[in-house]
């Protein structure tokens, strides 16, 4: 069956109309105190699925309501490509569209439509602002929409339901079994204990001097950014053993890594070399520091972006056994990480396979080639 979205060629029954004949957004306006709101932080990016409880709430500036007629679209990031069709009536941020889909158009059918990868890269490419990207939606309603008879997006509705019911319980095992796999890394970094000591005293805290896009595609040393990713970059500037942690974070996400050699740092990367190498080694600062990042989260200002000050830094409390207790701690700890990647890289593939498996009958969905016996198929191949 060919592609049905801007060619023109259709199952038969199905119309190509443009979005904005099937459905309009309602942007209506006030300020409400005993309405649920709903945050898109609160939904899972492209899974439509609620993150936490909802609860009414009260929100001084004006927001949008919404009703469950209505589809939510984000269309500025971090809410960009979130969507989500809510059960019940609320207000949401003004950067968050209700969508009335009209009488002709399933809501659910829409949602869908809003989830495929075809939808969110087109979506995207309306896209203006570099920094906070929004998504043009006078041209989004100017998209070609493949309409079937509502009886028939009612029959593809329930299969992909029943089908997204088994592909989402598969997920969220998969990523519970992510959670277990850090479980016990997590338990016994948090329980080593010893006589402690401000961080300060035992090393020089300094900072990069570049910024952070100073990268390049081909250069020869590594250079640390707040990123979790490591880049490249064509001088250096620091040739020593160090422990870089990330500054600043959107969310307040810090990173850490243990490295040595010659390299380069972005100005908000701390670089952290130890001064007292009879007291403290570093593979064990890197674990102490690694379980310090919940409380640096905590701890972190700052609105837009989170920060972490020197003395933050400085002032962390950091247990000190023995060098010899400390390398047995290292051996420990760097085997329990290495099994824990380990595991985590067989359940982020298994997710993300789960994810395209997702994306392929959503395809099929709005090609016209979706059956009855895509769930008993799906459930196959999740069991295989």
């Amino acid at each position: 069956m060919p592609l049905i979205v801007d060619n023109g060629q259709l199952p038969v029954g199905w119309k190509i109309k443009k979005l904005a004949e099937v459905c309009q957004i309602e942007k209506i306006q006030g300020i409400y105190t005993n309405l649920p709101y709903v945050g898109m932080e609160n939904i899972e990016s492209n899974t439509a699925r609620f993150i936490g409880s909802i609860k009414p709430q009260s929100v001084k500036s004006s927001t949008f309501k919404f009703n469950s007629n209505h589809v939510l679209y984000g269309r500025l990031r971090p809410y960009l490509n979130k969507v989500l069709a809510p059960s019940f009536e609320g207000h949401c941020s003004t950067e968050v569209f209700p969508i009335k889909p009209s009488e002709c158009l399933n809501k659910n059918f829409l949602l869908y439509w809003l989830l495929m990868d075809s939808t969110v890269k087109r979506i995207n490419a309306t896209c203006t602002g570099a920094r906070m990207p929004r998504a043009n939606m006078a041209s989004v309603l100017e998209f070609n929409f493949p309409l079937p008879s509502l009886s028939e997006q009612k029959r593809i509705v329930a299969i992909l339901d029943k089908a997204f019911e088994g592909i989402d319980r598969a997920i969220a095992n998969a990523e519970k079994n992510l959670a277990n796999s850090r479980e016990l890394f997590e338990s016994y970094l948090q329980n080593l204990d010893a006589e402690k000591e401000p961080l300060g005293n035992l090393v020089d805290i300094k900072t990069g001097k570049l910024d952070a896009n100073a990268a390049t595609e081909k250069g020869q040393y590594p250079f640390f950014t707040c990123s979790r990713d490591i880049y490249k970059i064509d001088r250096f500037a620091f040739d020593c053993e160090a422990i870089l942690l990330a500054g600043n974070n959107a969310v307040g996400d810090f990173n850490v890594k243990h490295y040595k050699g010659k390299f380069n740092a972005y100005q908000r990367t701390y670089v952290i070399t130890v001064n007292k190498e009879n007291r403290i080694l570093y593979r064990y600062l890197y674990f102490q520091i690694l379980k310090s990042l919940k409380n640096f989260k905590l701890q972190s200002v700052g609105a837009g972006t989170k920060f972490l000050k020197i003395g933050m830094i400085q002032a962390l409390q950091i247990a000190l056994p023995t060098l010899e207790k400390q390398q047995e701690i290292i051996f420990m700890l760097d085997k329990l990480e290495s099994e824990t990647q380990r595991l985590e890289t067989i359940y982020r593939k298994k997710i993300a396979a789960l994810n395209e498996l997702k994306q392929s009958i959503l395809q099929k969905a709005f090609t016209g080639e979706l059956t009855a016996d895509t769930p008993k198929t799906i459930k196959e191949k999740i069991a295989a």
